[in-house]
């Protein structure tokens, strides 16, 4: 039994409908379809292929080769079954522009087709982009990077707020912001998610790491030994453990705290790795207890780097 999907409460119907159902104190004025073909706001209508083009708000960037030739081979034998939704182009008025259905027209490219179906909408460009973030959505075809970058387009693009684009897309707003967030990854992360070499359970918690080549590293071990995500947040959460105080009788660190914390973080920056540094103490009858500094790396490229850095540049 199909999964009931959940937290979707604005359908495509409800987007594609609202700018078509408003009232207006005038009537909106069309441009007649290009070549003389009708095309209806309520019935699908035949238009040629090449008067279409792609959609500028799609937020899905990966497309699987196989499900793509198979959805070609089916529109080979019978024809695309459901409509492209389109609207008309504003630069000249000679064409559509494409809204939902990226797969099925990509695959009627292939396919060699002349003419397609389509149902044309007067949608403005947040509510084309909207259309295009939904459809995906629904269909639980996007990857949790191309959702986050449809919330970041909303955003950026038309000022809207995490409210006002989870009210838009029929999100919780908790959920947009938690997609919203992974954005700070860097981009080597964000693609192991896209790639779905990592999950977004990962993703959330390499979060916690600031320096984004230490990000790429974790990641990058994560996934070559194959971590599961609280084996991922325990090992992070060991990298950021302050050190811990050695037992013994009284003493005292030769190093302030704060001066410790402040060499620490420089030397976190210049290395790009989890940096540890316990300062000598003194005990109380004199004595010099030793101290330590502990460089993390997690493969020997990693440690050829860290080397290097140090100007020991011969390789392993």
């Amino acid at each position: 039994m199909a999964a009931k999907k959940k937290g979707l409460g604005r359908g495509l119907n409800a987007l594609i409908q609202q700018s078509n159902d408003a009232p207006s104190s005038t009537p909106k004025k069309t441009t007649p379809p290009p070549s003389n073909e009708k095309v209806s706001n309520e019935n699908p209508s035949e238009v040629a292929l090449h008067l279409i083009t792609a959609n500028p708000y799609q937020p899905r960037e990966r497309f699987e080769e196989e499900a793509l030739e198979e959805l070609t081979s089916s529109i080979r034998e019978m024809g695309i079954l459901s409509p492209l939704l389109v609207r008309q182009r504003k630069e000249d008025g000679s064409g559509y522009q494409l809204i939902a259905g990226e797969r099925r027209f990509r695959a009627a490219q292939r396919a060699g087709l002349k003419k397609v179906p389509v149902i044309l909408r007067e949608l403005t460009d947040v509510e084309a982009l909207e259309v295009a973030l939904v459809e995906n959505l629904q269909r639980r075809d996007l990857n949790i990077m191309e959702e986050a970058e449809g919330y970041q387009r909303l955003a950026d693009d038309f000022d809207l707020t995490q409210e006002a684009i989870a009210n838009r897309v029929g999100k919780a707003r908790a959920s947009v912001a938690n997609a919203m967030r992974l954005l700070a990854l860097s981009s080597k992360v964000r693609e192991m998610v896209a790639d779905q070499r990592l999950s977004a359970g990962h993703a959330k918690v390499l979060l916690g790491l600031d320096i984004r080549e230490e990000q790429d590293l974790l990641a990058a071990q994560a996934v070559k030994e194959n971590w599961s995500v609280r084996e991922t947040e325990r090992q992070i959460k060991r990298r950021l453990a302050p050190p811990k105080k050695s037992a013994g009788s009284v003493s005292k660190n030769d190093i302030p705290p704060d001066h410790v914390q402040f060499l620490t973080d420089k030397l976190h920056q210049k290395f790009g790795t989890s940096i540890r540094l316990i300062p000598t103490r003194t005990l109380a009858n004199g004595k010099k207890e030793r101290g330590k500094l502990e460089i993390d790396f997690y493969s020997n490229d990693d440690l050829d780097r860290v080397l290097d850095i140090l100007g020991l540049t011969e390789p392993l």
